[in-house]
């Protein structure tokens, strides 16, 4: 097989696994509905349904991301595949709701495995000119498996009832297992022979502070209980500090943080990760109840903005190859400054035009910063951290992506609320205004630390 044939089918096995997280995040939110039906059980008990996933992955993927580089990215990678297809098998023939939360949880143990490894493993799969292209490819596969999973998950209800989407998740697993074993980079020898100790001490650390902290923000509970949640994670994340500064092998070196392009790195895509979170959160209800659409239109308008992601993400990946990242990364961002700065003027005086015309502009500007953002930062990383960068980058998404989810819907329920302070009169379009002036700040602030972190040294 030609050099170039060969790297092509790893990326595709690659591709497989970043796929199957993807739908697993929104496959199956459709289903909730079906399930509280047939479980007879309430929205509050079926929405653990999405949260054991989420946390799930929050709360493992610097772990999983560690322990691929100890032992392997290789065989973590194919064994986290193995888990998901199993919580998957798992989840298709539960009895009772807590059963399919158990599986939920378990399939997000393998999710947090295959997003940290399947990023980290393009390294071992393609030379450092090409990695803009991988980087990029992967960006697209994530979108489209995002905005795949809610259609595919409704079309699987109708055809066969709630299991056939668990069912589905299952074959797929297999199928991705087969082609992994078969087509995955191997190990490097050095790494496939290494027995290096587990942080066992600050890994469960963090990950009962990163667990309390999702919990925080996506619970619906008593404000007591949420705070108590929160306040559970701010002490975890303190005896984790205190542990790794001396602990002998730490999961996480905190001087690997002082680097400038992965902490800025990080930070930016935290923040601009929590701004597509609000376009997921509050497009729905100014959609629908500020400019009238049904939910089969709102469906169409949402479904904008992966679409847009993924037909930018190839193409940002060969403009990061081509020019660098700190242009890309910069050009993408300042286009989600605009993008939100639009979000504010431009569905008042449009309609769902404007509205569809700032959400291409946020997403494609997301691409081109992912693209950038994460190139730059994996081709910093020494070949035996690969595993715990990449799982860096999806936790700083991930908290961005809960962050946005609690902060941004927030934000809109008090700018709908209206606030005449600022000239905000009570209503939808108020709510909005107030949202995207909030995530325009927040893309500034990711453009100057990115803009500092990405320059040449």
């Amino acid at each position: 097989m030609q050099p170039d044939r060969s790297r092509s089918w790893r990326l595709f096995a690659l591709s497989l696994a970043m796929l199957l997280p993807s739908l697993g995040t929104s496959i199956a939110n459709v289903a909730l509905p079906t399930l509280a039906t047939s479980f007879a059980a309430s929205f509050h008990d079926v929405q653990w349904i999405v949260i054991a996933y989420l946390i799930a992955v929050t709360a493992l993927v610097v772990a999983a991301g560690r322990l691929g580089d100890l032992f392997g990215r290789r065989r973590l990678l194919l064994a986290g595949i193995a888990v998901f297809a199993a919580a998957s098998a798992l989840g298709a023939f539960a009895g009772n709701l807590w059963v399919l939360v158990a599986a939920r949880a378990l399939q997000g143990a393998g999710a947090a495995f295959m997003m940290a490894l399947t990023v980290a493993s393009v390294g071992d799969a393609v030379p450092k000119e090409a990695t803009g292209r991988a980087m990029g490819l992967l960006g697209t596969v994530s979108a489209v498996g995002t905005a795949l999973g809610p259609s595919l998950g409704g079309a699987l209800i109708a055809a066969s009832g709630w299991p056939a989407v668990f069912a589905f998740m299952a074959v797929a697993g297999a199928a991705a297992f087969a082609v992994g074993h078969r087509l995955f980079p191997q190990d490097p020898a050095a790494q496939a022979s290494r027995r290096l100790s587990l942080d066992i001490a600050g890994t469960l650390l963090l990950a009962l502070s990163l667990g309390a902290y999702a919990l925080a923000a996506t619970l619906d509970a008593a404000p007591g209980l949420v705070a108590s949640f929160a306040a559970a994670a701010a002490v975890g994340l303190a005896a984790f500090v205190a542990v790794e500064i001396f602990a002998e092998a730490p999961l996480i070196r905190l001087s690997l943080l002082r680097d400038r392009t992965l902490g800025t790195g990080l930070a930016s895509l935290a923040l601009i990760s929590a701004i597509v979170m609000a376009t997921l959160v509050v497009g729905p209800f100014y959609l629908a109840e500020v400019l009238g659409l049904s939910p089969v239109d709102v469906g169409l308008v949402m479904s904008v903005g992966p679409g847009v992601a993924a037909l930018a993400g190839v193409p940002a990946g060969r403009l990061v190859d081509r020019l660098g990242a700190q242009g890309v990364a910069v050009a993408g961002l300042a286009g989600v400054v605009v993008g939100a700065l639009l979000m504010t003027v431009l569905p008042g005086i449009s309609g769902v035009a404007g509205y569809v015309a700032s959400l291409a502009t946020i997403t494609a500007g997301y691409a081109l910063f992912q693209a950038a953002g994460n190139t730059a930062v994996m081709n910093g990383a020494a070949a035996d951290r690969r595993g715990l960068v990449s799982a860096l980058l999806s936790l700083a998404r991930n908290l961005g992506l809960v962050t946005g989810a609690s902060l941004m819907g927030a934000l809109f329920a008090m700018g709908t609320g209206g606030l005449p302070a600022i000239g905000l009169s009570p209503g939808g379009e108020s709510g909005l205004r107030l949202t995207f002036a909030v995530a325009a700040a927040c893309a500034g602030l990711a453009l100057v630390l990115a803009g500092w972190g990405l320059r040449k040294r």
